[in-house]
């Protein structure tokens, strides 16, 4: 039975990857739908300001962990992704870590290092890709690594677009190691004049980044049933350009969050479409997926899909 309620919080919270869910198909959509509610659960409770959420986020991690646990009866949300994992396969440990960097997040943050950013870049979004791939009933064993990577490219693409909503909650994950000076969250927090360059040049590397991990998730994106492609071509198309909106207005972070409008989200549409043709020759057998590139993967290891 299809989950309205899902549906209604992708639409609400999450329109990109509304827009791109309306690619899927009823069932499809429904399933990642209820991922995405999930996902977005956990997320909203680690931001809040609740002041029992980190005592709710370890018992969640706990149900991940031990289905008897009570919170699988006690918290809906849980109960119901419990369920979707056993209807779809989804590995469990890969929502363990997702909780695993919820509860970091509970600390203040300020990363010294690439390889720190792109681990907790992993364990909150590259675990959603793996995910994501049980969803739309993925089974080749290769698309684990691409699908982590464009987990990884989206949330460099929020950490971008949030980087001074996040200072005001004293997290900076722009790495220490990108500044010639030192700058806290709180001096992000400020805005002040002596920031805007520096964090502005962080940012331009971070969407650089990105950009390497978005290209490798499109070559395999080609592993995915054919019925879902078209749809993960547009969820990447349309993230990635709010990284290019960025760029294009000067990065300008202190304004405030960049959004994608409609108009645009139906112009990247029709070019997930030449894409998706794109990948007709490997359909056919007259091409080959590339090997996923190892070094993407080199400060992930250990990690849940991580060889």
């Amino acid at each position: 039975m299809q989950n309205s309620q899902a549906k209604q919080v992708l639409a609400r919270n999450g329109k990109s990857f509304y827009w791109a869910s309306l690619f899927l198909g009823p069932e499809l959509a429904d399933r990642a739908a209820r991922l995405y509610q999930f996902c977005r659960f956990v997320d909203d409770l680690a931001d809040g300001d609740l002041p029992h959420r980190l005592d709710s986020l370890e018992d969640i991690r706990a149900g991940l962990s031990n289905p008897q646990h009570p919170a699988v009866k006690t918290v809906p949300e849980l109960g119901a992704f419990v369920a979707l994992a056993a209807e779809t396969n989804i590995p469990l440990n890969a929502a363990g870590e997702l909780l695993d960097g919820m509860l970091r997040d509970q600390h203040p943050t300020a990363l010294e290092t690439e390889a720190e950013l792109l681990r907790y870049c992993h364990a909150v979004a590259g675990t959603v890709g793996l995910m994501m791939c049980r969803v739309l009933n993925c089974q080749h064993p290769r698309a684990d690594a691409f699908a982590i990577d464009l987990g990884v490219a989206m949330q460099l693409t929020n950490i971008a677009r949030d980087v001074l909503e996040d200072a005001k909650m004293d997290r900076r994950y722009l790495p220490s190691s990108w500044f010639d000076v030192s700058i806290s969250p709180e001096h992000i927090a400020r805005a002040a004049n002596e920031t805007h360059i520096p964090v502005a040049a962080a940012i331009n590397q971070l969407l650089e980044l990105a950009e390497t991990y978005y290209a490798s998730a499109l070559v395999g994106i080609h592993l995915l049933p054919w019925r879902s492609r078209f749809s993960i071509i547009v969820a990447l198309r349309v993230y990635g350009q709010i990284g290019r909106q960025l760029q294009r207005g000067g990065l300008h972070w202190w304004r405030g969050r960049t959004v994608v409008n409609k108009i645009t989200k139906a112009r990247l549409s029709v070019i997930s479409l030449i894409d998706l043709c794109s990948g007709i020759g490997i359909q056919l057998g007259l091409k080959k997926i590339p090997q996923h590139r190892a070094d993407l993967h080199k400060h992930l290891k250990g990690l849940a899909g991580v060889n």
